[in-house]
């Protein structure tokens, strides 16, 4: 079973497995979102991107002290592959990994992980609480206020955007 292609139910299920709070749901979405367009518009695998981002957080709720190397422990032991562990466990580098995030997919998580933390904060104070009718200036103009969404790590964003060789 090592390495067997984890299907979306699948990736779905482990998550609601292990993580019941609705706000990180949310977040998961956002994030798989996200990575799905990116995958799309970049001509890479959405439904891989897709599921790596759905299970970014798969350890987050219930171990937050050991976030992403339990993560590691879980999906080996269910015989998910390495090129989406090692995305999944990246995503925390400099923080709580050490695993640096290489290549597009891991470099895409890495980035937008939380960066939709901030859209997603930035749309909730919108009349509409929509991220439909965002625009980005609106999300820059709060990037600038750094006691906005103090919790987002911007040093993050700016390190994933570099690496993906983009600016903000």
């Amino acid at each position: 079973m090592q390495g067997h292609t984890p299907t979306y139910e699948e990736a779905l299920s482990i998550f609601k497995e292990f993580n019941k709070s609705e706000s990180l749901l949310k977040h998961a979405y956002a994030v798989e979102g996200v990575m799905r367009y990116i995958a799309r518009k970049m001509g890479e695998d959405e439904e891989k991107w897709g599921i790596v981002g759905l299970v970014h957080d798969l350890d987050y709720e219930r171990y937050p002290e050991q976030h992403c190397q339990k993560s590691r422990e879980i999906l080996e032991a269910r015989g998910w592959p390495e090129e989406y562990i090692r995305a999944i466990v990246s995503h925390g580098w400099g923080i709580c990994s050490d695993v640096e995030p290489k290549t597009t997919m891991e470099k895409t998580l890495y980035a937008i992980d939380e960066l939709t933390g901030l859209v997603t904060a930035v749309a909730l104070i919108r009349p509409s609480k929509s991220v439909a009718d965002l625009e980005a200036k609106s999300v820059m103009k709060k990037w600038k206020d750094k006691a906005f969404a103090a919790g987002v790590n911007r040093s993050v964003i700016e390190q994933g955007t570099a690496m993906l060789g983009m600016e903000l």
